[in-house]
């Protein structure tokens, strides 16, 4: 611990600076055009890297606004509101608005991974430096005095090199999960919505009450080739057992259900006997479709969701249809309320929303291609739910010290670091 020392993370950067946001009125300070300007929103900062971005701005809405480029490897931190002392890590030049703290580190004694890393451990300790009445805001003052322990720069970027490790396969693996789903919803969208499945061009288009289909295909409600499942089970009543628990917050964390005692889960769930597909009830403007596949035989899930099992058609085949922009469209049409609180997903609706529906050959070669790919996703998040279990138990005791790596060969990690 002797090379290490307390510094305030301000001496450690060059730059400490915020954006700001074009005016919105102004369309022309906005762009679709990838030769736009990618813009950051503290919404955006994750804990993560930052590769992309939601919005773009022209180089007139940069020009005319308080937004300014910052380069690749700027720490970012979201000074406002419910995500203040989340951080984020610029992998691409980019502006950012006026929410985001931007920290540009000083190359010669801050390795700007490091400080990532650092403030990423110690996400509690810098939002609990928030303050303000209304809502819970920082400001560059505070994050520009918050002290952390600092060693030589080589140290920082050996320790840099380890953890980066981690990220890294982590965002390999969300690429090869976007390319998974992706193969099966555009399949699905060809085969089934555009009707562009193998020998197409020999098949004859017949009239339906959906208008033209291809021969040999039916009309069907989803209650004809799906079941909702509706056993209750109460866990609390077994307070020692573990339950896999399937909710909405699971959900938008990871996609994966969290491993919870019975006695922690106060109110009634629905069942999981196997694979299924569950079909968020609230606010259908938030695509919520979760290809189900519990890993014991305790699964339940929130009463927020409606659970779906195939009957004709397949688990693989009723998720892509669930999760396709047509249905999703349909739904927002059906859920009725006058505010995205009060939008709900009713199961009648479901059971009885009508759409094409193939010969059998048709759905087993697209079940052949599309369940093993919707499984792999599913164990391609639990590899990353490990790794990153992993990284953050050696997220602190790297970054404090406590870990010493000095004299653990590096040469590859550095090597690739350094390229």
């Amino acid at each position: 611990m002797g090379e290490w020392r307390t510094v305030e993370l301000g001496h450690l950067c060059a730059r400490v600076t915020s954006g700001g946001t074009p005016e919105r009125s102004r369309l022309d300070y906005y762009t679709g055009d990838l030769l736009g300007h990618p813009w950051v929103k503290s919404s955006e900062l994750r804990d993560g890297y930052v590769r992309e971005t939601d919005e773009r701005i022209s180089d007139l809405g940069l020009k005319e606004s308080a937004a300014k480029l910052l380069p690749p490897e700027t720490v970012l931190v979201a000074m406002y509101g419910a995500t203040a002392g989340r951080v984020g890590f610029l992998k691409i030049g980019a502006a950012v608005n006026q929410a985001v703290c931007a920290l540009v580190p000083d190359r010669g004694s801050a390795d700007p991974g490091f400080l990532f890393h650092v403030l990423r451990s110690r996400y509690s300790e810098l939002a609990g430096k928030s303050a303000g009445a209304a809502q819970q805001n920082l400001n560059a003052k505070i994050i520009k005095s918050f002290p952390l322990l600092a060693p030589n720069i080589a140290t920082q970027r050996r320790i840099t090199a380890v953890l980066s490790v981690f990220d890294e396969l982590i965002e390999i693996n969300e690429r090869r999960i976007a390319l998974l789903e992706d193969l099966a919803r555009s399949l699905y969208r060809e085969w089934f919505v555009h009707f562009r499945s193998p020998g197409h061009e020999e098949v004859e288009f017949v009239d339906s009450e959906l208008g033209l289909i291809p021969d040999g295909w039916e009309v069907r409600a989803v209650r004809e080739i799906a079941r909702p499942h509706r056993r209750g089970v109460k866990p609390a009543l077994e307070a020692e057992a573990e339950f896999e628990h399937f909710s909405i917050p699971a959900f938008d964390r990871s996609r994966l259900p969290e491993f919870e005692r019975g006695g922690t889960i106060r109110s009634g769930k629905q069942a999981i006997d196997g694979e299924c597909v569950l079909l968020s009830k609230i606010n259908p403007r938030i695509e919520r479709v979760w290809f189900a596949v519990p890993t014991t035989r305790r699964g339940v899930a929130s009463t927020e969701f409606l659970v779906w099992a195939g009957v004709e058609a397949s688990n693989a085949w009723l998720w892509a249809m669930f999760s396709g922009d047509t249905f999703q469209r349909w739904l927002l049409g059906v859920s009725g309320g006058t505010s995205t609180s009060h939008q709900r997903v009713k199961p009648q609706d479901v059971e009885a929303h009508v759409l094409p529906f193939a010969p059998p050959e048709l759905r087993e070669a697209f079940d052949r291609l599309a369940t093993p790919a919707l499984r792999q996703v599913g164990a391609l998040r639990q590899r990353n739910r490990t790794l990153a279990a992993t990284r953050d138990l050696l997220l602190p005791r790297l970054v404090t010290g406590q870990l010493d790596i000095s004299d653990v060969d590096l040469g590859a990690l550095l090597a690739a670091d350094a390229a």
